[in-house]
């Protein structure tokens, strides 16, 4: 493996709080927080650790150590003007304080139980007009039912929507806007996952992806922090044609890390007569509650 690869994957589990300083600051301008251009040549993006030291109200030394692993414990004070400093969103600045003080979770993102519940089962296969699919934090897919089988029908790496959108060149012709969909998911799995970055099987697939991917990588390395809630999701499938669908997804409370993701059309529009039109084309999964996709 390439040592610009290994790098990038494994750094985060050595020292994910200054990754994650590093990456936010250089994707910073110093217009965007209000300090002046400067006539000399900036030798890196984004802003310096002075500058940041300086917004913050830290000194450069402290800041410097922040970045470098070597202060692991910044008060939460510290933490709030670092997300003020960087215009860190609420997501991000949770991600933050989690970085600085990891809670310990039951299981790690594949070490718990990612059987579904019969009760969600049932009712997503009750939804004969709602998209569905349920993922665990590394986007693992653990359950769908019968219309989100159908939108994936043909596409490889069905098992797991990063392998899909990032290993798979068809899934660029579904999503309209491929760009913006996988950077969202990469954001949102790194909010999932939060500081389980020594999990195997997270390290495992973001090496695949590093490997097999340059689009993942240069989203990996951003560290955009963000969980998917809802959004509009645009489709072009090639048997009904153009989609345009609200997405929503919510937080399995009674199976932590799993999420619903759910897609429906506006009734009487276009995309809803093209679900109807997937719906009678797709075998039906399993409707009593047997849609694990495992």
């Amino acid at each position: 493996m390439p040592l610009y690869l290994r790098i990038l994957t494994l750094s985060s589990m050595q020292n994910p709080l200054g990754d994650f300083l590093r990456a936010r600051r250089q994707i910073i301008s110093p217009a965007e927080v209000g300090l002046p251009h400067g006539v000399q040549q900036r030798r890196t993006p984004g802003l310096r650790r002075d500058e940041v030291a300086v917004l913050t109200g830290v000194s450069v030394d402290y800041y410097t150590r922040l970045e470098q692993g070597r202060e692991r414990r910044p008060s939460d004070q510290v933490l709030d003007a670092l997300a003020r400093a960087l215009r860190l969103d609420t997501d991000a600045a949770d991600h933050l304080h989690e970085l600085a003080r990891p809670r310990a979770r039951a299981s790690g993102v594949d070490g718990g139980d990612d059987r579904v519940s019969p009760q969600v089962l049932r009712l997503m296969n009750r939804w004969d007009d709602v998209l569905s699919v349920v993922l665990n934090r590394r986007t693992d897919v653990l359950a769908h039912n019968s219309l989100w089988a159908g939108l994936t029908m043909g596409l490889e790496h069905t098992d797991n929507v990063m392998r899909m959108y990032f290993l798979d060149p068809a899934s660029r012709d579904l999503w309209v806007d491929w760009e913006e969909e996988a950077r969202a998911m990469v954001a949102h799995m790194r909010a999932a996952v939060g500081a389980d970055h020594g999990d195997p099987s997270l390290v495992g697939l973001v090496k695949e992806l590093s490997e097999e991917s340059e689009a993942f990588r240069q989203m990996w390395a951003r560290h955009d922090v963000r969980v998917r809630r809802r959004d509009i999701v645009r489709l072009r499938h090639s048997l009904v044609g153009d989609m345009t669908l609200w997405h929503e997804s919510f937080s399995i409370d009674g199976a932590p890390g799993q999420r619903l993701f759910t897609a429906q059309a506006e009734p009487g529009s276009p995309s809803e007569r093209a679900l109807a039109e997937l719906r009678a084309m797709t075998p039906l999964v399993d409707r009593s509650g047997g849609s694990s996709s495992r």
